[in-house]
């Protein structure tokens, strides 16, 4: 049986509120993080993504309460992100009410922590945030695609694809592809991207960045992804997540909430 394409909803959390931009900058206020995902659980998102965006940038941890009451409120998987630098703070995520917990910049500084978290809970709780991007001039990689870190504010060199090999390796249960080049501009996932690391991850890959119509999120798939992920076009009712999930099974994919799943 082949398993149902998932529509996530990102809430991405800066000082208590949900915001979104264009490459990450220029934010502006997207709403409460705890009401949007009340909505988002009600209009039929398969999980949710909390991400803390500016928690790496500013030395801090993720807002745990926040993730609390964000549990209490939605009944469908919750994964957190944001300054998990440690086992410790996993820990405390899955504890506040997570199901699983994105590691990111913390991992790349210290490969070994994606090892340490994996014995120690199991690589289904893992997802590896990548933010990659194409290399600008002065960098080059082997694939032409760059990792970076703090919310996109750091060039780190690294190829992404090998990071992706090595992070999965390391025991990473999933990725989340974030195109920096395409975040918030609206006009498609990168496609070339997605592609390139669906050939060498053998875990499922999230597509996300880009999305600004419903049939992007098709065209995400169509290049391997197996979730599909998006922020701003959900928050401004840009893009339902009913028109999502509708084209994906007029495309022949599986959803759930469609019969025939």
């Amino acid at each position: 049986m082949t398993l149902a394409v998932r529509v996530i909803a990102c809430l991405d959390v800066a000082d208590g509120r949900v915001v979104k931009g264009v490459n990450f900058t220029n934010l502006r206020d997207a709403g409460d993080p705890v009401e949007l995902a009340r909505v988002y659980d009600t209009e039929g998102v398969d999980e949710l993504t909390f991400l803390d965006i500016s928690a790496s940038h500013e030395g801090r941890g993720t807002t745990l309460e926040m993730v609390s009451r964000t549990a209490e409120n939605v009944f469908i998987p919750l994964t957190v992100g944001g300054g998990v630098r440690s086992v410790e703070d996993v820990n405390t995520l899955l504890a506040a009410g997570a199901d699983k917990v994105g590691v990111n910049t913390a991992a790349l500084a210290n490969p070994d922590l994606i090892d340490q978290v994996a014995r120690k809970f199991g690589n289904q709780v893992l997802v590896l945030s990548v933010d990659a991007r194409r290399c600008p001039p002065g960098v080059q990689t082997p694939s032409g695609f760059e990792v970076t870190t703090h919310g996109g504010r750091r060039s780190t060199g690294i190829d992404a694809l090998e990071w992706v090999q090595q992070a999965q390796d390391r025991g990473v249960g999933e990725v989340l592809l974030n195109s920096m080049d395409a975040d918030g501009v609206q006009n498609g996932f990168d496609t070339e991207m997605i592609s390139r690391v669906c050939e060498v991850a053998q875990v499922p890959v999230i597509a996300s960045g880009g999305a600004g119509k419903a049939s992007h999120f098709v065209d995400a798939v169509a290049a391997g992804a197996q979730a599909v992920l998006a922020a701003s076009v959900f928050h401004f009712k840009t893009v339902s997540v009913a028109q999502v999930k509708t084209a994906l099974a007029q495309a022949g994919y599986p959803v759930r909430g469609f019969s025939g799943e």
